[in-house]
């Protein structure tokens, strides 16, 4: 079997639709980009993009989260393509170095606020979880709403003045709004980009449609105990299993002014390379991270991508056309996420229609 699928990583891979349960809810802006008719928040405000982790939680389904690909043999899952020749399809360096992608790609929709969290960088990630990957993270704001009159927003990072004496109170008491009033607030609007390294305190306001490339775990700590819509949380899901006085060692208590916050994680595109019929942009690299990438091409015309030795991922954000592909043509559409594995060498994609296309890498 593991022979058969290495014929795969000479194609551009479709991943079948892969929402993910989470505590808050959300999703009608996901089911708007995949033009499906209902567009209805609920429990599952996420979609996983080439994921090869199962998200974490008690009472879910085993492989929840898990990537599969749409194939001519049937629906395979993209772990057991990329076990079938990890070189093939990840790339002799990312092979050797990780055995995986490396990375974990999502769209998010948040009808509501998520809880306030923060994730482990990689030392607090190897030493607690014995993890090789923190879950260091990026977000990239693709679309607003306004939710019963409140503008989007994000909340990230100390302000001046916290202590974690003042945070650790605020957590045993859960006092909600005097650790959101510990935060910088942060309105946005699309075209809007973040990065947010693990130990930093942060939370997605409502409103949200963003994609969201990040170290691939599923490793949250949270400090609600009851989610804004009123979910109770389960331990678990507060502490991940390591207890509460090591979930709140995983924040940096590092304070900072908004504007010290904005200079440090918020964004600003580059264009890499333009012309009549494109403009590459890129918005996360290696000058803000090693863990991942991300570009943004907007396509009236055509253009052509080579390969760097590694696999890359496309996201179809709006836009049709196709994308040629050693000698063959494959149709792209809104909402299509494609795996494009190392051993393709080139690839050349036309637009039929204005697009947008997202461009996602990992670990450099």
């Amino acid at each position: 079997m593991s022979a058969h699928l290495k014929k795969y990583a000479q194609v551009p891979l479709k991943q079948k639709s892969n929402r993910v349960w989470r505590t808050y809810e959300g999703g009608a802006l996901i089911d708007r980009w995949k033009k499906d008719s209902s567009e209805v928040d609920g429990s599952f405000p996420e979609e996983w993009i080439m994921s090869t982790i199962t998200a974490r939680g008690n009472n879910r389904p085993e492989n929840e989260g898990l990537s599969l690909i749409e194939t001519e043999d049937g629906i395979v899952p993209l772990r057991e393509l990329i076990d079938s020749d990890k070189e093939l399809y990840l790339g002799a360096s990312l092979a050797k170095k990780y055995g995986t992608t490396g990375v974990l790609i999502k769209m998010l929709d948040s009808l509501e606020r998520l809880t306030v969290q923060v994730h482990p960088d990689k030392n607090y990630a190897k030493t607690v979880f014995n993890s090789e990957f923190g879950k260091t993270e990026s977000w990239y704001i693709l679309n607003t709403r306004q939710i019963e009159g409140e503008k989007s927003f994000v909340y990230m990072g100390f302000k001046k003045g916290v202590t974690k004496e003042l945070w650790k109170s605020h957590f045993e008491n859960q006092n909600i709004q005097g650790m959101l009033d510990c935060l910088h607030k942060i309105e946005v609007k699309p075209g809007d980009a973040f990065m947010i390294y693990g130990g930093v305190p942060h939370a997605i306001g409502s409103g949200c449609f963003l994609m969201e490339v990040q170290e691939p775990t599923d490793y949250t700590m949270r400090v609600e105990k009851t989610t804004p819509n009123g979910l109770k949380i389960g331990p678990e899901l507060i502490h991940q299993g390591v207890g509460e006085d090591k979930m709140l060692s995983c924040f940096h208590y590092n304070t900072f002014s908004l504007d010290e916050a904005l200079n440090n994680w918020k964004i600003k595109p580059k264009i890499v390379e333009q012309s009549d019929g494109f403009t590459l942009k890129t918005l996360f690299n290696e000058t803000h991270t090693s863990c991942f990438g991300l570009n943004e091409l907007l396509l009236n015309g055509s253009y052509t991508i080579k390969g760097n030795s590694s696999f890359y991922v496309i996201v179809i954000y709006y836009g049709d056309g196709s994308i040629n592909c050693n000698g063959k043509e494959y149709e792209y559409s809104q909402g299509d996420e494609l795996f494009i594995s190392a051993a393709i060498s080139e690839i050349e994609i036309c637009s039929k229609t204005d697009s947008k296309i997202l461009l996602c890498y990992p670990p450099c």
